[in-house]
């Protein structure tokens, strides 16, 4: 057994346990998380969440002990082609809640293409929103976590990289998901944990099977978390481990575990943490 070497926050998404903040917050302590991911409450999207909503979440969740670790927004969940402002628009009122929630952090998207176009074709397109969003974020000392998901610009390594070198903002920043990148044919670590370490800042927890895209409970499937974590220990990575199961189902704007499922979800991380002397606090 290895000596414990690091500590990372236990996080987790509290709507993939259910959509009442109160029992999102019993659970997540019940699993020894000290932070909560917001992506909704009351089985609206933080997106739309009316500011007195805002204040209430804060207040359930002052009064569990919990804080946020990040408001998990659909920003840049959307086709390419609406407007550069339309995404900064929503932004800021995801900023609003961030801050009202007191999180520095904002999980965002890169942008879907038409059915038409290439990755290349929207490129530019891509490139432009990325910036005026980290602008934006920058502005108010937000720092936007790009997620790689199927389907948008940034679901590769290789365009992940793309976009933080063009951006080049410190308010732009890698959340990384081993599942996602299993999703898209890729093996995450061997293929891009050494290209994108210098700008992981926040660890999205689930597996996936490569055959089928099924998503599985950490080492369960080919998302080579073990070898991830192994490296984020040695390397001094001190951020957060967040978990997203999706376990029961999964759509657009997120997905569901159950608070059984995403029990599973954590006892199945904690163990890889343990064996590569990862403390979760």
């Amino acid at each position: 057994m290895t000596q414990p070497s690091a500590v990372w926050s236990l996080s987790g998404f509290g709507d993939e346990v259910d959509p009442d903040p109160a029992i999102q917050a019993a659970v997540l302590l019940a699993l020894g998380a000290s932070h909560i991911e917001v992506r909704s409450a009351w089985g609206t999207n933080v997106s739309e969440l009316e500011h007195d909503a805002v204040l209430r979440l804060k207040d359930i969740l002052d009064e569990s002990g919990l804080k946020v670790s990040a408001v998990a927004s659909p920003i840049g969940k959307v086709d390419v082609s609406l407007p550069v402002d339309h995404e900064v628009t929503r932004l800021r009122q995801i900023i609003s809640v961030a801050k009202a929630l007191d999180t520095k952090y904002v999980r965002i998207f890169s942008f879907y293409r038409g059915e038409e176009q290439s990755q290349e074709d929207i490129r530019e397109a891509v490139m432009e929103r990325m910036s005026a969003l980290s602008a934006e974020a920058a502005a108010h000392g937000i720092v936007l976590l790009h997620e790689n998901e199927k389907g948008i610009y940034g679901d590769t390594p290789d365009r992940v990289l793309d976009i933080m070198e063009t951006v080049n903002s410190p308010a732009l920043r890698v959340a990384w998901d081993n599942a996602n990148f299993v999703q898209v044919g890729v093996k995450p670590y061997t293929e891009g944990y050494a290209i994108l370490r210098p700008y992981l800042e926040y660890l999205q927890v689930k597996d996936a099977i490569a055959a089928t895209g099924e998503v599985v409970p950490s080492g369960e499937g080919d998302g080579e978390l073990d070898a991830t974590i192994s490296a984020l220990a040695a390397d001094g990575y001190t951020g957060f481990a967040s978990l997203e199961p999706h376990l029961a189902s999964a759509h657009e704007l997120g997905g569901y575990s159950g608070p059984v499922a995403f029990g599973i979800a954590a006892r199945a991380f904690a163990g890889l943490a343990v064996k590569n002397g990862v403390t979760l606090a």
